[in-house]
């Protein structure tokens, strides 16, 4: 799967990890940085990683800041996108189950590398269950318009 991935300073000892272990798992990496550890504003990052998952240009989206928050506010201003905080391998698996969240976001803060690759691995493995999840994710996209 063809995927983008950014950090602030509060991620980025985290993204290099997950990137290589996503690469080691057979997917195509985008990494759009942040590139060291200096203070950057996670807007920028969570904007570069939405687009690109808005326009197909990447499958999905993983983005990592202290604690997924501000990253899933800045991305879900993208249309198309549904940015997800996750802060366990099971509301990683909802995420995608029930919201069909298109970017994932968590807290590099708040997790070691193991615990980040076990949520990103239960997201990428859930497939959408559709059925009501479907209304209701319509109703969401739908609000996009509405605005």
């Amino acid at each position: 799967m063809k995927l983008a991935v950014g950090a602030d300073h509060g991620g980025f000892a985290r993204k290099g990890p997950l990137v290589r272990w996503l690469k080691k798992e057979g997917h195509a990496v985008t990494d759009v940085g942040t590139h060291g550890e200096e203070p950057v504003d996670y807007p920028d990052f969570a904007a570069q990683v939405a687009r690109r998952v808005a326009r197909g240009a990447c499958a999905r989206g993983i983005l990592l800041c202290g604690t997924g928050i501000g990253m899933a506010i800045a991305a879900n201003k993208v249309p198309g996108v549904r940015a997800a905080v996750a802060w366990s391998v099971e509301t990683a698996r909802l995420a995608a189950e029930h919201n069909k969240a298109n970017v994932l976001c968590l807290g590099g803060r708040q997790f070691n590398s193991r615990q980040i690759q076990a949520m990103v691995k239960a997201w990428l493995s859930t497939p959408f269950g559709g059925g009501r999840h479907e209304r209701r994710v319509k109703k969401i996209m739908a609000l996009e318009k509405s605005c």
